[in-house]
């Protein structure tokens, strides 16, 4: 349905995106997982054709839309990961003007205005100034302008940074609604990747501008198949433990928040005991230690050394 093949985007010396490859078949809802500067906000707006690639391919249905935009403008919906709205008109008079930009009118626009805000929740504050909304309830507004056209795909670029728990639940049950239960497409991306698990089928996971792995959860987690992960709370954080866990060859990764650690490791009977000699040795207290099967934070963890919000 909507396909890159090879993309690559290289700003002066920068490269953003390298060479990556990436697939929508219809009524897919797709997570797009990464770090800050992974690449994948210039990702999506290469395939949403708001920036040229520097060499590759996008396609909507075997169509250039790289060459021909227009092929795809008229059913995509882009909610940008920045609120792109007017704060000194309320949510009723911006998506009225952003659905004469659509060419919608008359009894037409009024009723897809209604739809849109009943569908975000602000159907009953619709009047007020969007300047005296809470984020969440911008950001929601943003949502309904993406979908006052009816689109078919509609791409969503972290549409929960920075808000309310509130409206962030209310956010991610919307999309689960347009996907699940109106055959809508949805690309995905987020910092939380809670929300990934719940909201998509299938997740690509980019780095440096790589798609550097892709599949469902299941097919990702299985990639540490073979490793199981170790939780440990110690007394106070302490940096020479720290330093010698990360020199132990079976120890896969080690990362740390203040006194609480994760460890992935292979599967063996004696990994906790090899771990409590070591901090013994380091005369460190270990609090509780928990073995768990591999998530896919650890996945990502594994696969890029560093957390999802780093």
């Amino acid at each position: 349905m909507l396909e890159t093949v090879s993309l690559r985007k290289v700003f002066k010396k920068q490269v953003a995106v390298d060479d990556a490859n990436l697939y929508l078949q219809k009524g897919e809802s797709i997570g797009l997982l990464g770090p800050n500067g992974a690449g994948k906000s210039t990702m999506i707006s290469m395939m949403a054709t708001l920036v040229k690639p520097t060499s590759g391919t996008v396609t909507w249905e075997g169509q250039d839309i790289i060459k021909n935009p227009n092929i795809i403008r008229p059913i995509l919906g882009v909610v940008p990961q920045e609120i792109a709205l007017y704060k000194e008109l309320s949510a009723y008079e911006n998506v009225k003007f952003f659905g004469k930009i659509y060419r919608l009118s008359g009894k037409e626009l009024e009723r897809r205005a209604q739809e849109v805000l009943e569908l975000v929740g602000l159907r009953d504050r619709q009047k007020e100034q969007v300047k005296k909304y809470s984020g969440g309830m911008q950001r929601r507004v943003n949502i309904a302008v993406a979908l006052l056209h009816e689109p078919e795909i509609v791409i969503m670029d972290e549409p929960t940074v920075g808000i309310d728990p509130q409206s962030r639940n209310y956010i991610l049950e919307m999309v689960r609604t347009l996907n699940k239960e109106k055959g809508m497409t949805v690309l995905y991306t987020s910092h939380y990747m809670e929300e990934v698990e719940k909201l998509c089928d299938r997740i690509y996971i980019m780095d440096h501008g790589n798609v550097i792995a892709t599949g469902t959860k299941e097919e990702l987690t299985s990639i540490l198949s073979s490793e199981e992960t170790i939780d440990l709370t110690l007394d106070q954080s302490n940096a020479s433990f720290t330093k010698l866990l990360a020199q132990q060859d079976w120890i896969l990764n080690v990362t740390e928040s203040e006194s609480n650690m994760k460890l992935i490791v292979p599967k063996k009977s004696r990994n906790l005991a090899r771990i409590f000699q070591l901090a013994e040795k380091e005369h460190v207290q270990i609090l509780s230690a928990n073995v768990q099967i591999p998530s896919l934070e650890d996945v990502f963890l594994h696969l890029t050394g560093r957390s999802l919000r780093d």
